[in-house]
């Protein structure tokens, strides 16, 4: 699948600029409504604000077209039935690190890519349908690419929490309930039928990688399919095997600077430490991996000091846990398949591959 470039790529430098600014109240709103329900109809995010409708998606208008805030789709990574992740830590010949991340940012079985200040030059999330194909992911994907030098691959066994949960905070309590009231219901686990995937579900994953509030209309007339087979598979899926996801530029959100860090923590308090980090504000994702550290913590933070402030911070939270290493992420290249400029604006997509497969059942409602 090739790169689709985004609008940001086409608006002119004085609405670029204008845009780039801090966010305002009601932009700040908008966008923290749909990190609870990306798809949230406009009539609801506008009664929550005290705005017309029209005056909300005209806002979240200004925003996408800017490439500062988008909703995208991808497969539920918390089900390894569905997706195998590989947090990939990347070392390259000196003086070639953007150009391997950029050639890395082309390939849709790549999520993520961050250049990494420290003791690795890049920090990639490869994903796959089985630890079979992530072996050979991992190994003919960065053979080929000029300029790399050594990887380290360290296999998801779990993600306690990941983006898609990370929330801006504009909202007050009874706001974020009222949209939190309209979300649909997901279930877990996630029956092995739903964990299947067919033509049609691989088809509303690539539209939806792409504008995640396409509409039903568009989806139908996209794929072919009915608008009664897209609402109801779109339906499914969100439920059992598809997440939706509202992303804001990092430096408009407050929290400019990011970094990974490398954790271990006994293996009878994985669960119990991961739970703890789930919770707090700073942790953007946090996935429980098999390897020489059984967890990789990737947060936003307020300032390059509280790189250590924050470690210090987690080793009194949690005295078990063992920070073994940290990296401070130089510049984000891509962000579950959006590409990123240096200002973090999007300005591309890059569809993530979907699970392929004969689905083992026909789901309830498709």
């Amino acid at each position: 699948m090739g790169v689709q470039e985004c609008a940001a790529a086409q608006v002119t430098a004085a609405v670029t600029d204008e845009a780039a600014g801090d966010l305002d109240e009601l932009d700040r709103g908008v966008v923290h409504a749909l990190q609870i329900h990306p798809r949230a109809p406009w009539t609801l995010v506008g009664e929550i604000l005290g705005v017309n409708p029209v005056t909300a998606a005209r806002r979240w208008h200004r925003l996408e077209e800017a490439g500062l805030a988008w909703v995208t789709a991808y497969p539920r990574l918390s089900n390894t039935r569905i997706v195998v992740t590989g947090v990939v830590e990347v070392d390259t010949e000196p003086g070639v690190a953007e150009d391997v991340a950029r050639a890395l940012a082309a390939d849709p079985s790549v999520a993520n890519i961050k250049l990494t200040a420290g003791g690795r030059d890049l920090v990639a999330a490869v994903q796959a349908r089985s630890l079979d194909e992530l072996a050979h992911l991992t190994t003919l994907l960065f053979q080929r690419t000029p300029g790399v030098r050594a990887t380290r691959t360290h296999v998801s066994t779990g993600v306690p929490t990941e983006g898609s949960r990370w929330r801006l905070r504009s909202l007050d309590d009874a706001q974020s309930a009222r949209v939190e009231a309209a979300v649909p219901p997901t279930y877990e686990p996630v029956p092995v039928s739903e964990s299947r995937w067919d033509t049609l579900d691989g088809h509303l994953l690539e539209l939806l990688s792409r504008d995640g509030r396409m509409s039903l209309r568009d989806l139908s007339a996209a794929t072919g399919a009915s608008l009664t087979t897209v609402r109801r598979r779109l339906q499914s899926m969100l439920a059992s095997r598809l997440v939706l996801r509202c992303d804001l530029a990092r430096p408009l959100s407050g929290w400019p600077l990011s970094a990974v860090y490398f954790a271990s923590v006994p293996g009878q308090y994985v669960e119990e430490t991961s739970r703890v980090l789930s919770g707090v504000r700073e942790v953007r994702s946090c996935a429980i991996t098999a390897g020489p550290h059984n967890l990789v913590i990737d947060v936003w933070l307020r300032d390059l000091r509280d790189v250590h402030a924050f470690e210090a911070h987690l080793s009194r939270k949690l005295p078990r846990l063992v920070v073994d290493d940290r990296s401070v992420v130089l510049r984000t290249v891509k962000h579950m398949g959006r590409l990123l400029d240096h200002d973090g604006r999007c300005v591309g997509v890059v569809p993530l591959r979907h699970p392929q497969g004969p689905r083992a059942a026909v789901a309830p409602g498709t």
